[in-house]
């Protein structure tokens, strides 16, 4: 496991911005002294942690939990995505003069806790995991190693009988080891003792035990609520989220630089023409900075083209920058459409790389369709209070004309079984970081090398042909959104997946009377 303090990049936090250390790996013997190394560095300053882990050495993780609760701090399990320099890169100097070694976002999805982990988790002061983080636990594996052991015993004899006068081991060779999958009265009596100090009831011990070695049991939230292993059911936004430090009073780990505080845009002013001059021509006013992409929004949208009632295609539209929240709001809408399977219209600038990936592959795991385009809402506007949906949906229709899905976009894009870029529509890419990650990324979605090659022969943001991505594998076909949510796919044979009918609310009426 690694210790780093991470300083938040969340848009407009700066100069007063959350930190919190990142305990990421597998809990060994020597964890608790990095730990011990890292606190010693804050001098008293109480930081959240904020922790990813398989799990790893009992002993060591009860050492760290008890050190968590000795320090005070609160924990949360989630992952940091680094902006700048890496932990363990070297010479970096991205961060150099911003007063902080490293920064990044905390997120929850996809993140784990589990086998040993929650033991060093029950130390912290307050306790959170959230409903897209996992924490998990199991019987405990205990090993034993048996050792061959030869010593030199030296002794003297006094009035006929043998003195020890020493004993030293002059070899140690090892004698092969077996391990046990049953937790021993002792350890269990140690582990009930444990839970009893830091407050954590007892059923986390008898789940432990009541579950195999070779599985893990995922508790859910309201299980652990119950359980007291958490203190509420927030995720790792309450330690770490930019908008924290405008509360009253201050969080502890809000940290002010006043070197990182954003410069005032000057104002141009025009000087007063001198006599017999002419009049200087004064600029149009301009914006002082551009409007930043709102952040993605899911929303459930019904065809509204007259010629498919009652029967008509529905979609998710996804319009908007992909943000570290992004995978757990498209998460959140999926589940509550159960089992259906409607595609994605999607229109972006692009965004974070690591949230595009993480719903990439929950679109990939749904098994849904992806087009550029966007929505046009019929009626009202979604973002508005006074616009509630139609049993379920919104009305709207979708434009492929002049939408885009640049950089990020094109990689959420890339989890769809098909994949629709029409001809009006423009994609546009460019070299990336973490070049591994992206490379892995698209063979698991069976997208073509080539693709890869394409990305780092650019040097800027280009739009990608249409050619290449059909050839590549970006795109599955040359058809546009019209194929997913054109007014007439429900009369095809067999009717699409995204095919609702709504009987209409005059149905009765124009019934024929029945006599």
């Amino acid at each position: 496991m690694r210790f780093v303090v991470v300083r938040s990049n969340a848009p407009d936090c700066e100069p007063t911005c959350p930190e919190w250390i990142s305990a990421e790996g597998t809990i060994e013997a020597g964890t608790p002294a990095l730990l011990k190394r890292a606190l010693k560095k804050l001098g008293g300053r109480k930081l959240p942690v904020v922790v990813d882990s398989p799990g790893g050495n009992v002993d060591a993780a009860l050492a760290l939990g008890r050190l968590i609760r000795k320090n005070k701090l609160d924990i949360a399990v989630g992952k940091t995505r680094f902006e700048g320099c890496l932990p363990d890169e070297k010479d970096c100097i991205d961060n150099d003069g911003k007063g902080a070694g490293y920064f990044g976002t905390a997120y929850a999805d996809g993140s784990i806790c589990n086998s040993a982990c929650p033991l060093m988790f029950s130390g912290g002061v307050r306790r959170v995991v959230g409903q897209w983080a996992f924490l998990g636990v199991h019987q405990i594996t205990t090993t034993y190693v048996k050792t061959k052991l030869q010593y030199r015993t030296t002794y003297r004899v006094v009035k006929g009988k043998k003195k020890i006068i020493g004993t030293k081991v002059v070899s140690r060779k090892s004698a092969g080891s077996y391990k046990t999958y049953e937790m021993s009265k002792a350890v269990e009596k140690r582990l009930a003792a444990y839970l009893k100090e830091m407050g954590v009831g007892q059923g986390v011990l008898t789940t432990m035990k009541n579950t195999p070695a070779s599985g893990i049991h995922q508790l859910v939230p309201e299980n652990m609520l119950r359980m007291s292993l958490v203190t509420s059911l927030d995720s790792v936004d309450l330690f770490t989220a930019g908008t924290i430090c405008s509360a009253n009073p201050l969080p502890a780990n809000c940290r002010e630089i006043p070197a990182n505080k954003p410069a005032m845009p000057t104002v141009p002013t025009v000087e007063a023409p001198t006599a017999g001059s002419e009049p200087a021509e004064v600029p149009p006013a301009q914006p002082e900075v551009m409007q930043r992409e709102q952040d993605m929004r899911f929303v459930v949208v019904r065809g509204s083209n007259p010629l498919c009632n009652p029967d008509c295609p529905e979609w998710i539209s996804a319009e908007g920058a992909i943000t570290p929240q992004t995978p757990q709001k498209l998460r959140q809408l999926l589940d509550t459409l159960g089992n259906r399977r409607l595609p994605v219209v999607i229109s972006s600038r692009g965004g974070d790389l690591f949230s595009a990936l993480a719903a990439g592959r929950l679109i990939h795991e749904k098994k849904l369709d992806v087009a550029v385009a966007r929505t046009d809402f019929v009626g009202c506007d979604p973002a508005k209070a006074d616009c509630p949906a139609d049993d379920g949906a919104y009305a709207g229709l979708s434009i492929d004309a002049g939408v885009e899905c640049n950089s990020a976009c094109a990689l959420m894009l890339a989890g769809g079984v098909r994949r629709f870029v029409g001809p009006q529509a423009r994609l546009s890419l460019y070299p990336m970081g973490q070049k591994q990650v992206v490379k892995t990324y698209l063979e698991e979605m069976a997208v073509g090398p080539g693709l890869f090659t394409a990305i780092e022969r650019r040097s800027v943001e280009r739009q990608l042909e249409p050619d290449l991505m059909l050839k590549v594998g970006l795109t599955t076909g040359p058809q546009s959104v019209d194929a997913m949510t054109g007014g007439t796919i429900c009369k095809a044979s067999p009717k699409p997946d995204n095919c609702r009918m709504v009987p209409s609310p005059n149905a009765q009426a124009d019934a024929p009377a029945r006599l």
